[in-house]
Parts: structure tokens; C-alpha cells; sequence
């Protein structure tokens, strides 16, 4: 099985030029510089081990990302049904990746209006979110290279409010924009390569990259070390937005000094996915079917899942929604139109539950929203290998 890339049949990464839809040379990427990051962080690796010197960092320079994120447009070569969604798309509303409390905001907006918090011990710099975003976003250009890569969706929450010294004294009500300093605690972003995708039960999946950063996972009272962050590469379904994550798409913690370390470390990440095997697994939950008794079964055991002595728990795969997400999946299986069950029908696809679970894992928080997303994939697939036999998940259905 091949993943679709628009305009073309072959999936193929391309080398250092860039290639039309004929696979014929047209030059080298102008605005790629993403080769030029590894070279730097290469060589600065090597004078660091060669003169043992441990204050010799990769220093990264990073892809200018436009302001406004360019529209969903169909591609030559697709076909007509490709187009006429892209079309629709073009003209819809683009729905939220996440919910929750977050809100839209641009990375000029992170890199003009938002100050970047230190390490209080030493008063170093932490790497900022417009900084993570941008290196992300050039491994993605190195690794896709001469493929579309769109401009980043950010969401932030838990706004972090402050003001400068001049206006200690001012009242509430008297503060002007300039006397006051924010930055976000929690901060998601999402890249899409929309080029690269397939089609599964009519729904659209765009190859997508991103990331979380969550300052409230660092210890900004200490001195600096090593920051963590979350990186993901996955497919994003384009009817709700819901994010399909798999288990090596996804790293949950990095731990980086530098933006060189993130932007090898996502290069890696993006190497080692398997898009292929990926497909392949969400593709079969479309095959298994369950009835809507063994449905209330998995609804009614994952509330009392949250319950269970630790024991009990413990000889059990791990199950992370919540007791409001479960809710919300038993409320979409009877009022969503694209998810829903089918009028009178008695059973309904894995795919479905699937896209289900990863609907109600909007409402999560950014820093627990990737592990949700990926849990979600698993007890699909769990709950797939149950109805074949297998036992590990078989206490969610019966």
C-alpha cells in the first residue's frame, strides 16, 4: 500500500532538488534551509567533541514562516472527487484541532508581543515557542523536501500576565498595552503536508507534524537544563480535525539545551514514522464492527476503570479519557453526523468509535492532549484484537 500524494501515484521523498508532478528536475529549494541547519549543527557538534569545549552550541537559523496561513487548495492532477473536497474545504470554516480553553494566535504574535521567561537561578533564556515551532517546521521542509509544507496552527492557554516596572502603580483600568508583558504557559501547534494523504471510509487524512511545549512541566525556578518538549508526526482527518497519532509518530518527552538538539530530534522522529503501517491500522478499524450492547460495555467499563483499586488497574492497559470525554462520546454517537450510528442500526465500526474518541480528546488540555491521542489509537486497536480473540482488551467489551 502507498500513501497518496496529490497530482501523482508515486510516494517518493524527494531528493535535494525539487521535482514536478513528471519527476522532472526543476532546481535546488530555494527556501529550504533546512540543509543548512544540519550542516552547522554537524560542525558544531565536531568542534565540541574535537576541542572538548561543552560551551559550543548548534546554532539554528530558522525558515521565515508567512504571517497568514495560505487556504487548502486542490492540486493539479487529483482527481475530481479530490478537488471538489478541496474546494468545500477551501470555502469552510476551518475547524479546531484542540479545544479545551485555547485560542488562535499567529507566531508573529509569540515572537513580537510575548516575553520569553528565564531560569531564575542563572537568569538564562528558555527557548521560546516561536523558537520550537520554527525549528520543527524546518525539519519538516528538510525531510519532506519539495512537498507543500504549510504555516503553522498554534493554540495557547493559560495566559501568564505581568507588567512592566513604569506601570507598578497604575490602576487596573489604566493599563495600556504596551505597560503590559504576557506570555502563555501551554502552547500546540500543527503543520500540515497536504499533499500527502489518503482517503479512509471517505474521510480526508493530510499528513500532519507538531508539537506541544508546557511550561508548567519545567522547573523555571532552578537553573537552566535540559527543557522538555513533545514532538508528533500523525494524520490529521479533515472532516473534524481530529488528530490520529501512532506510537512511532510520537515523542513524548524531549529533553533539549538547544534548538539544534529539537531539530535533530525531530528530524529523527520524522524519519522513523511509518506512514504505511500507520494507514494500514487505522484502515482496519473500518473492518471490525461492534453491537451497541458491547459499545455500552466499553462505555459503562471505562467509567469504572477510573475506579479500580490500583491492583486491579495495574493488570489492565492503560485507559486515559475522562469521565466528561466518555460522556461526550456517548452524546456524539447519537448526535454526530459524520461519526453517529446509522439511523436504526445496531452495530458500529471501529473507525467511528475511533474518530469518536479522538473528537472528545479535543476537550483536553494541551499538555495531555498527545498522550489521549495516542491512548485513543491503542484501545481502537485493542479493543480490534478483543473481537479476534485476543484477551488483553477483552475486559472493555465484556
Amino acid at each position: 500500500m502507498h500513501i497518496r500524494r496529490a497530482g501523482t501515484e508515486q510516494r517518493v521523498l524527494l531528493p535535494d532538488e525539487i521535482r514536478d508532478i513528471n519527476n522532472r528536475r526543476i532546481g535546488i529549494n530555494p527556501d529550504s534551509l533546512a540543509p543548512r541547519l544540519l550542516k552547522e549543527a554537524v560542525m558544531s557538534q565536531r568542534v565540541k567533541e574535537d576541542a572538548q569545549a561543552s560551551s559550543v552550541i548548534p546554532k539554528v537559523f530558522t525558515s521565515p514562516i508567512i504571517e497568514k496561513r495560505s487556504e487548502y487548495t486542490s492540486y493539479t492532477g487529483a482527481s475530481q472527487e479530490t478537488k471538489a473536497t478541496a474546494e468545500k474545504q477551501q470555502f469552510q470554516k476551518r475547524l479546531p484541532f484542540i479545544e479545551a480553553n485555547t485560542k488562535e494566535v499567529s507566531v508573529g504574535h509569540l515572537k513580537n508581543d510575548c516575553i520569553i521567561p528565564v531560569f531564575s537561578k542563572d537568569n538564562e533564556i528558555s527557548i521560546s515557542h516561536h523558537s520550537f515551532i520554527e525549528a520543527v517546521y524546518d525539519a519538516a521542509n528538510e525531510v519532506f523536501r519539495g512537498e507543500r509544507v504549510d504555516n503553522p496552527d498554534v493554540r495557547v492557554s493559560h495566559i501568564i500576565k505581568g507588567r512592566i516596572p513604569e506601570a507598578m502603580d497604575k490602576p487596573v483600568s489604566s493599563l495600556l498595552d504596551s505597560d503590559k508583558t504576557i506570555y502563555y504557559e501551554r502552547m500546540m501547534f500543527c503543520i500540515e503536508i497536504p499533499a500527502i494523504y489518503e482517503d479512509i471510509a471517505g474521510n480526508r487524512l493530510n499528513l500532519t507534524v507538531g508539537g506541544v511545549r508546557a511550561y508548567n512541566q519545567e522547573n523555571l525556578y532552578s537553573k537552566k537544563t535540559y527543557e522538555k518538549f513533545k514532538v508528533f508526526i500523525g494524520f490529521k482527518n479533515m472532516v473534524c480535525c481530529n488528530m490520529c497519532v501512532s506510537t512511532d509518530g510520537y515523542k513524548s518527552e524531549i529533553r533539549a539545551m538547544s534548538l539544534g538538539e529539537l531539530y535533530r530530534s525531530a528530524i529523527g522522529l520524522f524519519q522513523s514514522y511509518s506512514m504505511d503501517n500507520h494507514i494500514q491500522m487505522m484502515r482496519r478499524f473500518g473492518e471490525y464492527h461492534i453491537s451497541e450492547a458491547q459499545f455500552a460495555q466499553f462505555l459503562g467499563k471505562s467509567r469504572m476503570y477510573q475506579y479500580l483499586p490500583n491492583k486491579e488497574k495495574k493488570q489492565l492497559p492503560e485507559m486515559l479519557m475522562t469521565d466528561t470525554q466518555i460522556t461526550l462520546v456517548t452524546k456524539a454517537y447519537y448526535n454526530d453526523s459524520n461519526f453517529g450510528r446509522n439511523g436504526d442500526s445496531r452495530e458500529i465500526s471501529m473507525w467511528k468509535i475511533y474518530n469518536l474518541m479522538t473528537g472528545a480528546n479535543k476537550s483536553s488540555y494541551i499538555d495531555s492532549f498527545l498522550d489521549r491521542s495516542l491512548n485513543a489509537g491503542e484501545l481502537a486497536n485493542g479493543i480490534c484484537m478483543a473481537l479476534s480473540g485476543d484477551d488483553e482488551y477483552s475486559w472493555f467489551i465484556r
